[in-house]
């Protein structure tokens, strides 16, 4: 295996490839590597790092009643079951 070092990363890079490593349950170095991989486009199997991260947090909470049953009712049709196809 060949070594790699990577100088000049901030303080919130480090705190987010610690809390990838922590969510996924691997090391440090192994979270780095996947998502290293992903970066570049190479498959790796096993467990990947959340694709969406934080990156919807500001909209948490922000939606009205009105679009919320909005969204309810047009999502409804797939709360059905078709019993046609489990029999």
């Amino acid at each position: 295996m060949k070594q790699l070092t990577v100088r000049g990363f901030d303080e919130e890079l480090e705190r987010r490839l610690r809390e990838v490593a922590d969510e996924e349950g691997m090391s440090l170095n192994r979270a780095v590597l996947a998502l290293l991989r992903k970066g570049a486009g190479i498959d790796e199997e096993g467990p990947s790092p959340p694709t969406i991260g934080r990156s919807l947090d500001p909209f948490i909470g922000t939606w009205s009643e009105d679009q919320e049953a909005e969204l309810l009712e047009a999502i409804a049709p797939f709360e059905e079951v078709e019993e046609a196809f489990w029999s």
